[in-house]
């Protein structure tokens, strides 16, 4: 199984009160194969300009991600500069800039268009629409969106809506897509435009999955030291759609486990800076966290006399 993810790919610069790190990677197509490549092949389409280091993607490509997709344009990348203060759910922009980026359309290369599984990251829903067109009847798709798109996009993200199968949001972005408070009604809202699957990330306070008859919850996992928080949403969604595609199993039971996988990926993702936590652990360490999960959620339900 593959897994195709159309999304960008960046320079940051990131300022936290443990340190900074200055023109690393970033992008949500990034952090996504970051992720997801540990559990499957991955294939990139995203767009980076002449300036952009792309010896620095070397590690991504010797862990599997197929960069054909990755398009070389004339200018300057896009980059983004922000700061993290102590409240680490949320960033300062300091400066983005577009570049190349502004003018991506995406182009899915003839060998990627039959990948079984897509990511459509976040970048403008008319582009995700038209990465649809040029897919050939994927397994399952799911899409990212952000506060930026369901503002200006509106009527375009929801045409989208009816043509994924799952999406990943913020619940902050829930809030304002839905314009409901609570997020058990933002849920049902969207679930009832044509997702099978909303899954409503609270940053610190963990994961919701929401089906039309289910919900499931994920703690976040308690962390001692957090680096960098920047990508953690696209690590998270790279561990979650990595284990389906490596797993081909879409059933219930399966969709939890991968939320758990998700979970991990994303604590993975903020212990540095950037994407070098995930390039660096391994199968085993996965593992151990995952089981940490259970050992974390676990407990007698019977009732005590």
């Amino acid at each position: 199984m593959t897994v195709l993810v159309v999304g960008s790919v960046a320079l940051d610069s990131v300022e936290t009160p443990f340190g900074k790190a200055d023109d690393v990677l970033g992008g949500s197509g990034t952090f996504f194969s970051s992720s997801a490549s540990h559990f499957v092949p991955v294939q990139l389409v995203g767009v980076v300009g002449s300036d952009y280091p792309v010896e620095k993607l070397q590690p991504l490509a010797a862990r599997g991600v197929d960069l054909a997709g990755l398009e070389r344009a004339e200018g300057e990348s896009f980059r983004w500069r922000g700061r993290y203060r102590h409240d680490l759910n949320s960033a300062e922009t300091l400066e983005t800039r577009l570049g190349v980026f502004s003018h991506f359309k995406p182009k899915i290369p003839a060998q990627f268009r039959n990948a079984p599984f897509v990511f459509l990251a976040n970048i403008d829903p008319r582009l995700q629409l038209e990465v649809l067109k040029q897919v050939e009847r994927p397994k399952l798709v799911a899409c990212d969106t952000m506060n930026f798109w369901i503002e200006s996009r509106r009527s375009d993200l929801l045409e989208l809506l009816g043509k994924v199968d799952l999406i990943t949001l913020n619940d902050g972005e829930a809030r304002q897509l839905t314009e409901q408070s609570n997020l058990i009604k933002a849920a049902k809202w969207i679930l009832a435009r044509g997702p099978k699957h909303v899954i409503i990330k609270k940053g610190e306070h963990g994961a919701f999955m929401f089906t039309k008859d289910t919900v499931f919850f994920a703690p976040a996992y308690p962390l001692e030291n957090i680096f960098d928080p920047t990508g953690a949403g696209d690590s998270f969604a790279g561990g979650f759609i990595g284990y389906l595609a490596r797993t081909g199993d879409l059933s219930e039971a399966n969709l939890r486990r991968a939320v758990i996988y998700g979970s991990a990926m994303g604590s993975f993702a903020v212990e540095g800076f950037s994407t070098s936590r995930l390039l660096e652990i391994t199968a085993d360490d996965i593992n151990r966290r995952v089981q940490e999960f259970a050992r974390l959620v676990a407990f007698d339900a019977s009732i005590g006399t």
